[in-house]
């Protein structure tokens, strides 16, 4: 889902994420393995659901809608990882989640109940809400999906140092395969708060008691333990100044009743991301804070505590730290361009570019830059990497010189650059909303008649490569955790020389209906049946694995009268996503 945050939503968010993670890590190191459930058969995971804190407070800003609730209730895991397999084969096929079992080296997978996961969200109404006013009337009572790949923490010093599990749940409608994972002896964030659902409660004291449903219980072996949770709503005016529970405070914030001071995700803890994503709400009013905006991350592409933080970032493979799938690339461009002959050994490795069908259309009249009083078809689209190699695209700026030469570089199974080859350039992009180099040769979009035949091409043709969706981390070589997520780390600056962009194995590239030039212009075309073509790699300039599976088509059925137009999309199999 395409979403649009915010400012102040976006600034609150930081906070609340923080905050609830540090909880969780103070709570696990000052009483490890306290609260255990009884012990589970070896390779089996034992979950419990605990509230790390017995109070939390919500800050309700005024003219805002609600608050965003971030309980601090997570569920422990122990005696081994809590792993799901959730695939589908096409979309025209159902779901299915396998929970994978390891117990040394013997794996075993076991089938979750057909229909039980809807999409990649999430296992849906996984946890209970009931909240009640002080007069003990239930005011809200609602159920929440829960992510296993939430902001996670340790329970204590001898569980895994890092996650290898990836770092969110995709919401993108065309996802093809996830993981979802939780280590053995750490716990899940289940209370995360959600961007489009604020919750209205007005100001004043609550008590909350949460639980796991049933169905989740029997499946999985979960206590029927429900904690009570003491929830202060504070009213906060412009000018910073609280109402009930106390005076001002920052955005949405989810602490210990002791007081315990903002942290960083894992051992990080520093306040530097959390000050730059103050900076970053701030910015430009007019900008769009979607999945693929220039001023914020993609909410959905990770952890809530590693993207508002600014501390979404992969260190590669190295001591202490692996995404366990390959070694990574140089993160960095090479400081000078390839020399000697170009060339690529046959048997190298190389990615595999995968269109996906647009979504996320709608008649608008333009963004910046477009002509105003005119229609526009816009939409969102997605190029993806099936591997089983990562695209690694670095581009050479001579002085003086507005464009870039690219370059595509090639690895062997150990990581070592095994050859290269020229592909295309790369330009400066100065438009808001972009202000970085767009690689000129990824993809190209065209809206296409009844008959298939080209009507408009779009006037986007140059992308910044980011991993912005997790599309399928079951394909071989799939990293789990890719580094330049979004687009504070990749692309570069007006006065860069040099350039590195790259799109990993599993990941995907989107640019939402919200960027500059991502439309159609359809003023005076009549009614009627259309087709929106995404290609990927369309000069063919990039060398993969397989080239007939670049291009997608979406269905579109325009309407409507000039000034008021209308489009319907009908489904792609099982998935009704327009």
């Amino acid at each position: 889902m395409t979403r649009s945050l915010h400012r102040k939503g976006l600034k609150r968010a930081a906070f609340a994420a923080g905050a609830a993670f540090t909880v969780v890590a103070a709570v696990a190191g000052s009483a490890p393995g306290a609260g255990a459930a009884p012990a589970s058969p070896p390779g089996t995971p034992q979950l419990k659901l605990v509230a790390a804190s017995k109070a939390v407070t919500a800050d309700r800003y005024e003219g805002n809608s609600g608050v965003y609730l971030d309980l601090g209730t997570y569920v422990t895991v122990d005696n081994a990882p809590l792993e799901l397999k959730v695939t589908r084969k096409s979309y025209k096929d159902p779901i299915v989640a396998q929970q994978i079992l390891r117990n040394g080296s013997k794996v075993t997978t076991k089938t979750l109940p057909a229909g039980l996961v809807k999409d990649f969200g999430g296992l849906p109404d996984f946890l209970e809400v009931s909240i009640k006013n002080a007069a003990g009337v239930e005011v809200q009572k609602s159920k929440s999906n829960f992510c296993l790949n939430n902001a996670s923490g340790r329970l204590r010093p001898d569980a895994p140092a890092t996650s290898h599990y990836p770092e969110s749940c995709s919401t993108n409608p065309f996802t093809l395969g996830s993981v979802w994972g939780v280590e053995k002896g750490w716990a899940a964030n289940t209370s995360a708060f959600d961007y489009d659902r604020p919750v209205d409660l007005a100001a004043g004291e609550y008590t909350v008691k949460v639980a796991v449903a049933k169905k989740y219980r029997d499946l999985f072996g979960i206590p029927d333990d429900r904690p009570t949770i003491a929830l202060t709503v504070r009213e906060i005016s412009d000018g910073g100044e609280g109402g009930a529970g106390g005076g001002g405070g920052v955005g949405l914030t989810a602490h210990s009743a002791t007081g315990s001071g903002h942290g960083a995700s894992h051992d990080m803890a520093s306040m530097e991301g959390m000050e730059g994503m103050q900076g970053m709400a701030g910015m430009g009013g007019g900008h769009h804070y979607g999945p693929r905006g220039a001023d914020a991350p993609t909410p959905s592409a990770l952890s809530h505590a590693l993207e508002d933080r600014g501390l979404a970032h992969h260190l590669g493979d190295g001591a202490g730290h692996t995404d366990g799938s390959r070694v990574a690339p140089a993160l960095k461009s090479a400081t000078k361009r390839p020399t000697g002959r170009a060339g690529v050994p046959a048997n190298v490795p190389k990615p595999d570019l995968r269109s996906l069908p647009a979504w996320d259309i709608a008649v608008t009249d333009g963004e910046d830059g477009d002509v105003v009083g005119k229609d526009y078809l816009a939409f969102s689209a997605n190029v993806w990497n099936a591997g089983p190699a990562p695209l690694v695209v670095d581009g050479f700026r001579k002085p003086g010189a507005d464009l870039m030469d690219s370059y595509q570089y090639f690895y062997d199974a150990k990581g070592k650059q095994v050859g290269y080859a020229p592909a295309g350039t790369m330009e400066w992009d100065p438009r808001i909303g972009h202000e970085h180099w767009h690689f000129t040769d990824f993809a190209s979009y065209r809206l296409l008649a009844a008959d298939q035949k080209e009507i408009v091409k779009s006037g986007k043709e140059a992308f910044c490569l980011a991993n912005t969706d997790a599309i399928d981390y079951t394909v071989k070589n799939a990293n789990w955790h890719p580094y330049n997520t979004d687009l504070s780390t990749a692309c570069g600056q007006q006065n860069s020389i040099s350039v590195r962009e790259v799109l990993d194995v599993g990941s995907g590239d989107t640019y939402t209906q919200y960027r500059p030039g991502q439309s159609f212009d359809i003023t005076g075309l009549p009614n009627g049946t259309y087709y929106i073509q995404v290609i990927a790699n369309p000069a063919n300039r990039l060398q993969e694995t397989d080239t007939k599976n670049n291009v997608s088509l979406r269905k579109v059925v325009l309407g409507g009268t000039e000034g008021a137009r209308t489009v319907s999309v009908p489904p792609v199999g099982l998935i009704n996503a327009p």
